[in-house]
């Protein structure tokens, strides 16, 4: 092989294997900047058809209507526990800080936060829905459908 067909040749495999790792380094990167959405049944049972389930220390959001009756706040700080429901299966839900003004039981959320043990979660940030019309979609769909119906009604028990 003539030396100037040996240096394009290595120059090529070079830059071929920069871009792959910066590739993998980027794949690497937004991978654990993503936060996959749950309901309470899929966090203690799996995704339906994969039944892939949440690994502990993972990030993530889930959504459903808070228990009435499983509040419980810290009278001597921001920490408040709830349970979320998606009409089947419930979680424990961790959070410090303020919550919304929407925020009750019975009311529809997305929590976002890491996952602790088979049905804890500690939550960075608690989203509560707009108006008593609004149930964002992929909590509507996690939703068992008595469940669906008594959000409609807006009766706000599960």
């Amino acid at each position: 092989m003539l030396p100037r067909r040996k240096i394009r040749l290595l120059a090529v495999c070079g830059i071929l294997t920069g871009v792959a790792i910066t590739l993998a380094l980027v794949i690497y990167a937004l991978r654990t900047g993503i936060d996959l959405f749950y309901t309470p049944s899929e966090v203690l049972l799996g995704k339906q058809g994969t039944h892939q389930r949440p690994f502990p220390g993972q990030r993530l959001r889930i959504g459903g209507l808070v228990v009435p009756g499983s509040v419980k706040r810290n009278l001597h700080n921001l920490k408040i526990s709830f349970r979320l429901s998606d009409g089947k299966n419930s979680v424990l839900v961790n959070y410090a800080g303020i919550l919304p003004d929407l925020f009750r039981e019975g009311q529809g959320i997305v929590a976002q936060g890491i996952l602790h043990g088979k049905d804890v979660i500690d939550a960075q940030e608690v989203l509560a829905k707009h108006d008593e019309k609004y149930t964002p979609p992929a909590v509507t769909d996690g939703l068992t459908a008595e469940a669906r119906r008594t959000l409609k009604q807006g009766n706000a028990t599960p």
